[in-house]
């Protein structure tokens, strides 16, 4: 068994054809890009009531990404 075999509470990643940790570590991407595929993997995984909250911080996080990817290139 390997760590990529467990997922702590649920299957939401474990069901997947591959793990978004194994495109996030192969893709080399960042904390903002890497919780941003996590959460667009798994979104239509979640109950009803809160299925859209993952959405709503994909938003928040590409809002966030942008900014400051931006204030990267004034520096």
């Amino acid at each position: 068994m390997t760590a990529l075999d467990v997922q702590v509470a649920g299957s939401h990643y474990k069901d997947k054809k591959i793990q978004p940790v194994q495109y996030i570590h192969a893709n080399g991407l960042g904390f903002l890009e890497g919780c941003i595929v996590k959460r667009i993997t798994r979104w239509r995984d979640k109950p009803a009531a809160n299925r859209f909250e993952d959405l709503e911080k994909i938003k928040h996080e590409v809002d966030l990404l942008i900014q400051l990817e931006k204030q990267n290139e004034q520096h």
